[in-house]
């Protein structure tokens, strides 16, 4: 009974991770049509990009990368 609990549980993982790799290919296309449209400007888009390589660089330096994380649950 706990073994398919388990196996339950991982499956609902995986259809998670699968939502958020869903999500996160539409993020491309969001900023392309917010860019296009006049929403969102260049100098805008540049720091946005500054601040997201900025957090990876923290968190690589913390250890706390995802890549370790996502590897460390297989």
């Amino acid at each position: 009974m706990a073994v398919a609990v388990e196996q339950e549980n991982r499956a609902s993982v995986q259809e998670m991770r699968a939502k958020v790799i869903e999500a996160e290919a539409e993020i491309p296309k969001a900023m392309a049509t917010a860019l296009r449209e006049g929403n969102l400007g260049v100098m805008d888009y540049y720091n946005m990009m500054n601040v997201v390589s900025d957090t990876q660089m923290r968190n690589s330096i913390a250890g706390t990368d995802e890549q370790q994380t996502t590897e460390s649950d297989s």
